[in-house]
């Protein structure tokens, strides 16, 4: 595990922005990480590899780069792995408000039994839910695993349907309720055509930055960074970011994750454009 800790904070505090832990974690073939719960939600951004999966509240969920898996707040959750190459995730917390509240704490677990069925499955289109007997879903996480290639695709899709829009994003959500995926962070992918120049609006919460695919440049205040497959930044809240596309031919695709939910919940959220 290596945590991506900003200096600003102090590195003892381990943290990227005020709210969010971000750390780069590795399996290898063959190893598992026993189950456990914990209160901060967790995410985890695939990012190379194929074989491992994380199995939540009974769901296995293979792990394949740019796949999305919630570990919500109290579900049990494990890693393994059998498949033949190293796996990489990022990870992303709000551990750094949950251990300011003292409200922090971790326990172990006994193996758990995967369960037939699979959220990514049931949950697989846009505008209809599963109702066996007419019953809607009582589970609070109703889709745990968003595979990429889903999301990659619903933006290729938007792109191709409104080319006249400048910014080319989805959000992470809740199919049930629409809802953000969890309940203090939010999760977004967001693709800039080719050449594009893309220059956000300024806002309260801090935002991380994964790149998922292709090139790109990000302009924090006066601090530019080239990013790569698999680099991640942080932008501090009410900070002007600009974001290019290097590719002449191809988009780049992001990941992006902020403080947006806990933001608006505390009635501190601003855009200021």
């Amino acid at each position: 595990m290596l945590v991506l800790a900003n200096p600003g904070h102090g590195l003892e505090k381990m943290q990227a922005s005020a709210a969010i832990y971000l750390g780069m974690q590795l399996l290898l073939p063959g190893e598992w990480a026993p189950s456990h719960r914990h209160t901060p939600n967790a995410v985890r951004m695939i990012v190379e590899g194929e074989g491992a999966y994380t199995t939540v509240d009974g769901e296995k969920c293979p792990m394949s780069r740019g796949d999305l898996i919630l570990t919500p707040t109290g579900l049990w959750h494990e890693h393994g792995h059998d498949g033949n190459e190293p796996v990489v995730w990022l990870d992303v917390l709000d551990l750094p408000l949950v251990y300011y509240m003292e409200a922090s704490y971790h326990i172990d677990g006994e193996r758990q039994q995967v369960d037939p069925g699979r959220g990514d499955c049931a949950w697989t289109r846009a505008g209809v839910v599963p109702t066996p007997v007419f019953q809607r879903s009582d589970k609070r996480y109703p889709l745990l695993r968003y595979p990429w290639a889903d999301t990659r695709a619903a933006l290729l899709s938007l792109a191709a349907d409104q080319p006249e829009q400048e910014c080319v994003q989805v959000t992470y959500v809740n199919p049930e309720t629409g809802d953000d995926a969890e309940n203090i962070l939010g999760f977004y992918a967001l693709m800039l055509k080719p050449g594009q120049t893309l220059r956000l609006p300024v806002r309260s919460p801090a935002v991380v930055f994964h790149q998922i695919e292709g090139r790109s440049e990000a302009r924090i205040a006066e601090s530019t960074f080239a990013l790569r497959e698999a680099d991640t930044c942080c932008a501090p809240g009410y900070t002007e970011v600009t974001l290019k596309n290097l590719s002449a031919d191809q988009p780049s695709f992001i990941f992006m994750a902020d403080e947006s939910p806990l933001h608006r919940k505390l009635g501190v959220f601003e855009n200021r454009g």
